[in-house]
């Protein structure tokens, strides 16, 4: 019975065990903060799309928009970088579709620390903290935002890559 367990044991440790990724979720001010200021630098968004997202994040709800229409920011991939050594390092590269965007400095900082703020968890790796995600799907309701009663963005994605 002893080698039996021994030897199921040995197989399961040989055996390649497929990563998963975790998903996740944001909602409310996280989500239209996350989508925001990812928004300003995707390719894929509409300027008079990206001025909305803009306005709202600024807290301007006066004004029209087009009633059952939603906006979308997405990013293929995104991976962020702050180094624990090099305090002045810090780095992001969008990915959307075969378009890739990379920023530093504040931009990056803000990416960064609206991402954390969105449940996108940093794992430490080497003298650096990295954020990594795909899938990255921000859908905001402008008209419900407007509504004022905490609805109208969601965001989810898959962590790690």
């Amino acid at each position: 019975m002893k080698k039996k367990l021994i030897v199921a044991a040995l197989v399961l440790a040989a055996t390649p065990q497929v990563a998963s990724a975790a998903t996740g979720s944001a909602t409310g001010p996280a989500a239209l903060a996350l989508a925001a200021v990812i928004a300003q630098h995707s390719p894929r968004i509409r300027p008079f799309d990206r001025r909305v997202i803009t306005r709202l994040f600024r807290g301007n709800t006066r004004f029209g928009f087009t009633p059952n229409t939603k906006i979308s920011v997405d990013v293929d991939s995104m991976t962020c970088r702050v180094s624990n050594v090099d305090i002045t390092s810090r780095s992001c590269e969008l990915t959307f579709g075969s378009r890739k965007r990379t920023l530093t400095g504040r931009e990056a900082s803000e990416i960064i620390a609206t991402a954390a703020a969105a449940g996108i968890k940093s794992e430490g790796a080497a003298g650096s903290s990295v954020q990594s995600v795909s899938k990255l799907q921000c859908t905001i309701d402008p008209n419900e935002v407007m509504q004022k009663a905490g609805g109208g963005a969601e965001c989810s994605f898959e962590a790690g890559q």
